[in-house]
């Protein structure tokens, strides 16, 4: 009798403990406390323990049950069927009404409808579907985004009209941007490889509260893949391999993810090899040779060719293709239940990439042989990271949850260059240790969450080395043998050494008015100190060699956001941000086009000031949205590069490597204004059909002179639709690009290229007769997936069908023609 009373007993306890349920973040693995649960009636609400667990065995097997919490979508599944998942159930953040859950915005998860400012997403699917050779082409596909490049190996994202030091790049919470970032166009996008990561996300508009000074037009969030936790030893692995046809692209990546209970691991290496690019053939535009490659140097990986050679094929666009490699190894370790730890380490870098519109730059316009340099290149760009995110999370009345982050970044980059004729070969190498701790601390000040503080710090310190020397090549017989004589280059920065300081701190206050509306505020101190010292006094036009001075700034916002019903919803933003000048701004010495930047350490900080206003309405169940973002930025003090006069008015004539050149440096100028929109729509058409596009207009002017600003790109937009049914998605792509008159460049910094337009009279005397500026041009695309099984997928794109040519508005190189893309997925 006791033996059967035992069995029952056990029985008993076997029963109910099957009816306990854990719940899971999707993203880490680790259960989630505080999750409703409820059935369909809402007669039973229970609620999940520290641990995510959850005893259901009061409702009844043939009911539906809702699992609920303010952090992620709900989930929705009859009990019956938890059997099937082991009784585990998994929570995304992510929503199935086209509301996404972001983090970069407060740096704490939100949904977009609380969020006033504009904001984009692309999720993992996104990064797969659109498979993009780089993290530039990535940004590219996002709605209100232009992307230019001086060579393949680069991309410089503009967001609003403002990019390079205007636009603040994060990977993973740590700020990409130091203190050499220059106005102008930057590669730095590059340094991650697409398939490292796990999302992007863009905050448009100014957004210094949150991140401080360079987010005048925006910031791009890199977030990397992240290893989560399993209750079994699990390992996952990982590969991805595609070939492209437009420039022989061979790219793979392969990946492992272990997971344990108490810690996980994944890592990663990607590795791209990219040929010469080809452009298109089409030209609508009606410029024949406008893009071609007539001459090209030879003098590349150690080659000597004294003279320029004859291109066979003018439309293979040589001296493009380069090679990157990317790593990634992250570990996840819970210390406590409170308490984790995230170890990320990254590093990239790349084989020379030719400066493609420097190697074509031409002594002579008439004349295509007359390529101004056999050696243009940069050297390997090396980026180093090594960071530590702590997450607490003590739920306390006075700190819910907390992220801590400290990190090191070593970047190395160089630039070699030599004339034709000449062998002295000039080389200029820098180096930047970045490091950093910032803290962000959120408190609900409510029980419902209704009321929020959100609070921060941070402190970045730059140390910049930059060296410079020159070397005499020996030849013989057509071959570099060695060199025969050392001399003196001007180096880019500060020979002594400069040191750029940033601390700050920063509250910030969300608040629910109503069920309908919800209230931004936030404000944010900033200072900023920069030492430099210079051993050359060359450029110098001031007494001392050395520079100390410190910039401090107050930046605030205020957003509303406004919900009359379920299907409409208003943004309004006003905003500030700041860019305070780095020693890029400050000491930069180079040459280009004739014009020579020289130091200019009066630079003061440029603040921007912003109104926009959002509209999203939402149709069909909230399956399909139309938006609006509008906005006016007024740039104040603005940092412009221009020329230096002499006392009698002439322009300053300065020597650099052997020839004279004018004298440029930054300068404070005063007011100009930006304003622009952003029209949008995403929606399923059906279950298996939806589509998704945008058009961008942007302008800018000074108020002073009503010259156009730089990097404003004309309008530009994107439409695609795309068909999804069990294993097989389809999908087409159409992409436009407006006129950009030559009256609408900025001639004074040269940073729009108006001189690599087309050009329509070459005798004529000034530059708005001599160019055209940059011509429309549109391009179709197609795309597609199978699903093998659930470890392999095979993939397909051909963009640009009909082949047109068209280079990017500032851009130096023209962009791909026809191209055929295959990609291979498998997981192991």
């Amino acid at each position: 009798m006791k033996n059967l009373f035992f069995v029952f007993i056990c029985l008993i306890s076997a029963i109910s403990f099957a009816q306990k349920v854990k719940v899971l973040d999707q993203e880490t693995g680790k259960g989630v406390k505080n999750v409703t649960v409820f059935n369909e009636v809402n007669t039973i609400s229970l609620s999940t323990d520290d641990d995510g667990f959850i005893d259901i065995s009061s409702i009844k097997e043939n009911e539906i049950i809702f699992f609920s919490h303010l952090s992620y979508a709900v989930y929705r599944i009859k009990k019956s069927l938890l059997v099937n998942q082991d009784f585990i159930v998994y929570l995304t953040k992510e929503s199935e009404e086209l509301d996404e859950v972001v983090i970069s915005s407060f740096k704490k998860d939100e949904k977009s409808k609380r969020i006033a400012e504009q904001i984009a997403v692309l999720s993992t699917k996104d990064i797969q579907k659109i498979s993009p050779q780089t993290s530039a082409d990535l940004l590219a596909a996002i709605p209100g985004i232009k992307v230019q490049k001086s060579q393949f190996g680069g991309g410089s994202p503009v967001i609003r009209g403002m990019e390079s030091n205007r636009v603040l790049l994060v990977v993973d919470g740590v700020r990409m941007n130091n203190a050499i970032y220059r106005k102008g166009h930057l590669q730095n996008s590059i340094t991650l490889s697409p398939n490292l990561l796990d999302k992007t996300e863009v905050i448009f508009g100014p957004s210094s509260v949150i991140y401080g000074s360079d987010a005048l037009g925006g910031v791009i969030h890199y977030y990397t893949k992240t290893p989560k936790l399993s209750e079994e030893t699990t390992v996952k692995s990982e590969l991805f391999s595609r070939f492209s046809t437009v420039n022989q692209e061979v790219a793979t990546s392969v990946s492992a993810e272990v997971s344990f209970s108490n810690w996980a691991s994944f890592t990663s290496i990607s590795y791209s090899n990219f040929g010469d690019l080809r452009a298109g053939e089409n030209r609508n535009h009606g410029f024949t040779d406008w893009g071609k490659v007539f001459y090209y140097s030879e003098n590349v990986n150690g080659n000597y060719a004294e003279n320029p050679t004859p291109n066979s094929d003018p439309n293979l666009l040589r001296n493009t293709g380069y090679n990157q490699t990317d790593f990634l190894q992250k570990f996840y370790v819970p210390l406590s239940k409170n308490t984790d730890l995230k170890i990320n380490l990254q590093y990239s870098t790349s084989s020379d990439i030719q400066r493609f519109d420097r190697l074509n730059e031409l002594k002579d316009v008439t004349d295509t042989s007359s390529l101004k340099f056999a050696e243009w290149y940069y050297g390997p760009q090396k980026r180093f990271l090594l960071s530590t995110q702590l997450l607490i999370n003590p739920d306390k009345n006075w700190l819910e949850s907390g992220t801590i982050t400290t990190a090191y970044q070593n970047i190395q980059e160089s630039r070699i260059q030599r004339k034709f004729g000449n062998l002295d070969r000039s080389y200029r190498e820098e180096t930047v240790n970045i490091f950093s701790v910032n803290g962000d601390f959120y408190v609900p000040i409510t029980e419902d969450k209704t009321r929020i503080l959100s609070y921060g710090f941070e402190v970045a310190y730059n140390d910049v080395g930059s060296n410079s020397y020159g070397k005499t090549l020996n030849i013989s017989n057509h071959e570099i043998v060695g060199f025969s004589n050392d001399f003196k280059v001007q180096s880019r920065y500060p020979d002594g050494g400069s040191s750029f300081l940033t601390s700050a701190v920063y509250v910030d206050y969300r608040q629910d008015l109503s069920p309908k509306s919800t209230l931004n505020t936030g404000i944010r101190f900033t200072n900023t100190h920069k030492n430099a010292t210079w051993i050359d006094e060359t450029f110098l036009d001031f007494e001392s060699l050395t520079l100390s001075r410190n910039n401090s700034a107050v930046t605030a916002t205020i957003g509303y956001v406004y919900k009359p019903t379920r299907n409409w919803q208003l943004n309004s933003v006003l905003s500030s941000g700041f860019r305070s000048p780095n020693i890029d701004d400050i000491g930069r010495v180079r040459e280009k086009s004739g014009n020579v930047t020289i130091p200019n350490i009066m630079v003061d900080p440029e603040f921007a000031y912003n109104a926009e206003i959002g509209i999203l309405k939402y149709f069909n169940k909230r399956k399909f949205r139309l938006g609006a973002n509008i906005y006016y930025t007024l740039l104040n003090n603005y940092i412009q590069r221009d020329f230096v006069y002499n006392a009698d008015g002439s322009v300053k004539q300065v020597e650099f490597d052997g020839e004279f050149g004018n004298a440029v440096n930054n300068q404070n100028k005063g007011n100009a204004y930006i304003s622009g929109y952003t029209l949008n729509y995403l929606g399923k058409i059906s279950k298996t059909i939806n589509t998704a596009g945008f058009i961008t207009y942007t302008k800018g002017r000074t108020y002073d002179t009503e010259e156009p600003l730089s990097s404003i790109p004309p309008l530009f937009g994107q439409f695609e639709i795309n068909y999804a049914k069990e294993k097989i998605e389809l999908g087409a792509v159409f992409r436009f690009n407006n006129k950009k008159d030559i009256t609408d460049f900025n001639f004074t910094e040269g940073i729009d290229n108006h001189d690599l337009t087309p050009i329509v009279d070459a005798n004529a005397t000034d530059d708005v007769n001599k160019f055209y500026g940059t011509p429309s041009w549109m391009t179709f695309g197609v795309n597609g997936s199978y699903n093998v099984n659930k470890n392999l997928s095979l993939q397909a794109r051909l963009d640009n069908i009909l082949d047109e040519h068209y280079i990017e508005f500032a851009s130096g190189v023209s962009s791909p023609g026809r191209n055929l893309s295959v990609s291979l997925m498998a997981n192991f």
